[in-house]
Parts: structure tokens; C-alpha cells; sequence
């Protein structure tokens, strides 16, 4: 891997060298501090309260800039192309690989990592160096109609049979809903029940960060397709229940449980549901891990303002102020321990929370690429019973590999 690591340090070192030979007139450390912000739409309110908040306590003003969240990533990467662009960009952690291996991230930071949800801090590294300040994290959960389930089992299996009880009584139609879709599996939803089985996508560094060692197949993987075949033979899992069709179904009252995320438990308050967010229970004889999702501020490396962009993202966005006021306009929980725990009248992110407190982050590696490539269609046979597991399994993993080796993904 090639890539540059530009730390603070340095570019505060280098940045006004290079001003003192330009021209005093576009020297661009006289003109006032401006702070350019770009963030998704369903952040930029809090953020821009927050810039006015942290103008008021420095004089230094945060012009923040609302994105479409589709495609503020490409937008950004072409920016830093150009040495141009926002100053802090707010986005997904899984976008770092890519940042880093452009050189367009500054090395930051953090002043407490002990004060954020641990996946939280894992994501924001790469290599072992932290490029981004936590903000909020998002994973799916098991969330529970109260109504017709007042307690969990410990264990999926037990799961599924007191859903299948209900189903015979005819209190509902589906045991548990895991969306799926047509043409493809959801491995992204499936994975708490993946990892149980001790089959996670990528093996792990002593620290726990992730090696481009694939970790899913072997006997762990075989474990797992047979059970993935199993919910398909069991009716638990089909291709017929996309994630419209798992909504609508749970809204209806149509099932105990449906493993989401917190995108569909606004629906399901707003129509009455009486709900609760839990762990997914494991399926295998390891604990469930979902994939996490961190969202992060990262300091733009070409940005001319490093010293207060940085400050402004490790100082003032980690405090739990702001990060409740983050959660308050996007709904997503606070990375920041103390910021959760303020929020105390809203179980469901706290269950969310809770349910991915020792979950995995999503792999920012490149090789990654390779693996979405592959593993929703596989997944979808095995389901539908188009082969023997251990070998649609097999080749699941070959052909991943096989992409990775080709470099088929690039660094």
C-alpha cells in the first residue's frame, strides 16, 4: 500500500512556509478564519447551531453546507483532487479507506478515546492511525412487538420456535423478519447470526483492527451455510419478504420481531407500536456481532485551516452537548459514552445503542469491495437450497479471494 499519512504536526509545519512565499495579498492565512463544513442534510441544522455556538466562544466562523448524502463523497474526493474542497467533511467511517489511501484525511487525535463506545474509536482508525472524531453509530438490532412478545429467548433458535408457537396460534404470520430480496440475500442484516458462528468476513489484528485475511470460510462458514439453509427450508428466510414488504408486515402486527435498524423505528412509533430494541440473539455458540456504522468529522489534509478545523472536531464536537444535539436532529445514538447515557427518555436509541456496543465496524478496507461483490448472491442460493451449502459456501469464499489476489480491488 502506497499512501501518504499527513498528520496535524505536519501540515501546520508546512502550510505557513509555504504562505510566507506567496504573495501577502493571496496569502490565505491573513484573510479571517472560515471553517467549511459539509455534512448530509440530516446533520447540517445541528452542525450549523453548533459553528455559531463554537464562533461565539473562538471568533472563528463554521460556514456549514448541506449535501446530498449520495454523492457528498464523490463530490469531496474530487475536491481534495484539486486541493480544494471543505475544510471538515461528516460521513461514514467506511469511506476511510478510500480518504486514506488518498492522502486527503489528516491523522488527528482523539482526547479521551476512552470516553467514546469502543467500535466507535476502531472505526475511525486505519492501520492503527485515527483519521476521524466519532459522532453517532448506527446498526441493526431485534426489535420486539410488545404486544405479542413480552420476553426474548437467549438464543435465535428459541427465537424462531416461540415466533413459529405464535404463528400456529395464529396471533401472526411470520416467526421473524430478516428482509431479503428478490435477486440477492441481505448479508448486512444477516450478520449478527453469521458472526455467532464464529465466521466474521475478515480475520483481525491483535488490536482488532482488520487484516485482508478472509475469516469467513472453513468449518465456521460450513456451520453457517447449514444454518442458512435451514431458515430457507424452514420458510424463516425467503427471497418474497424484502424490506417493504418486513416493514409492512410488522407494522401490521404481523410478527413478534423483525431485526431493522433505527431508519424504520420512527414508522413503527408513529402507527402505536409498543416496541423494544434488543440484541439480536446469537444463532451460533458465540455471542452476535451487526456491523456498525460510525459517522465521523475527518480534517480535509489540503485544508488551510488544519489547527482550528482540528480543534473544532476534537474539542467541540466530542463534548456531549454536541452530541446530543447531533442524535436530536439525525436520531442516531451518540458515540460518546456520556451523551448516551444523558439520554434517558428515549429507550429505543439506547437499545440500539446497547445492541451494537460490542458489534463489529464496518471493514473500510478496500478488499471489502470483493466481498459485497459476491456475498448477498450466494447467500441467496444457499437460502434457496440451489446446491450443497459447504460448496455454494466454497465458492462464495473462492471467488472473493480470487478478486482480491487479481486485484480486481485496488488499494
Amino acid at each position: 500500500m502506497h499512501r501518504r499519512i499527513r498528520h496535524l504536526a505536519l501540515v501546520a509545519t508546512v502550510l505557513p512556509l509555504a504562505a510566507c512565499s506567496a504573495d501577502a495579498a493571496q496569502d490565505p492565512w491573513q484573510l479571517d478564519p472560515v471553517i467549511t463544513v459539509w455534512a448530509d442534510e440530516s446533520r447540517a441544522a445541528a452542525l450549523e447551531t453548533l459553528g455559531q455556538q463554537y464562533t461565539a466562544a473562538t471568533g472563528i466562523a463554521v460556514e456549514v453546507v448541506g449535501r446530498d448524502n449520495e454523492t457528498i463523497r464523490d463530490d469531496f474526493a474530487r475536491a481534495a483532487e484539486r486541493s480544494d474542497g471543505p475544510d471538515v467533511l461528516v460521513g461514514a467511517h467506511d469511506w476511510l479507506g478510500a480518504l486514506v489511501v488518498a492522502g486527503s484525511v489528516l491523522a488527528i487525535d482523539l482526547p479521551d478515546p476512552a470516553a467514546f463506545v469502543p467500535v466507535a474509536v476502531e472505526a475511525m482508525a486505519y492501520d492503527n492511525v485515527t483519521y476521524g472524531v466519532p459522532l453517532s453509530t448506527e446498526n441493526v438490532a431485534l426489535v420486539r412487538n410488545d404486544a405479542l412478545a413480552s420476553t426474548t429467548p437467549a438464543a435465535f433458535d428459541e427465537l424462531v420456535a416461540q415466533g413459529e408457537a405464535l404463528v400456529r396460534e395464529g396471533a401472526a404470520d411470520y416467526p421473524v423478519l430478516v428482509q431479503q430480496t428478490e435477486a440477492s440475500s441481505d448479508p448486512y442484516h444477516l450478520y449478527p447470526l453469521q458472526t455467532s458462528f464464529g465466521a466474521p468476513v475478515f480475520a483481525t489484528h491483535e488490536d482488532g483492527s482488520y487484516s485482508d485475511e478472509l475469516a469467513l470460510g472453513g468449518d465456521a462458514g460450513h456451520a453457517w451455510a447449514d444454518y442458512l439453509a435451514s431458515l430457507g427450508e424452514r420458510g424463516v428466510l425467503s427471497p418474497a419478504i424484502t424490506a417493504d414488504v418486513a416493514r409492512a408486515a410488522f407494522l401490521a402486527g404481523r410478527s413478534p420481531y423483525i431485526v431493522t435498524g433505527p431508519w424504520s423505528t420512527g414508522e413503527f412509533l408513529d402507527a402505536g407500536l409498543r416496541i423494544s430494541v434488543l440484541p439480536v440473539p446469537a444463532a451460533g455458540p458465540l455471542p452476535s456481532q451487526p456491523f456498525v456504522g460510525v459517522q465521523g468529522a475527518f480534517v480535509n489534509s489540503g485544508s488551510l485551516r488544519p489547527t482550528e478545523s482540528v480543534d473544532f472536531v476534537t474539542r467541540f464536537l466530542t463534548t456531549p452537548e454536541a452530541q446530543v444535539a447531533l442524535y436530536q436532529d439525525s436520531g442516531r445514538a451518540p458515540a460518546l459514552r456520556a451523551a448516551v447515557e444523558q439520554i434517558t427518555d428515549d429507550a429505543v436509541v439506547r437499545g440500539f445503542s446497547a445492541a451494537g456496543a460490542d458489534g463489529a465496524p464496518m471493514p473500510s478496507i478496500p478488499q471489502m469491495a470483493a466481498v459485497w461483490t459476491y456475498w448477498g448472491g450466494a447467500e441467496h442460493l444457499v437460502i434457496a437450497r440451489d446446491g450443497d451449502p459447504h460448496l455454494l459456501w466454497d465458492d462464495l469464499v473462492s471467488s472473493i479471494s480470487g478478486a482480491i489476489a487479481s486485484g480486481a480491488v485496488g488499494e
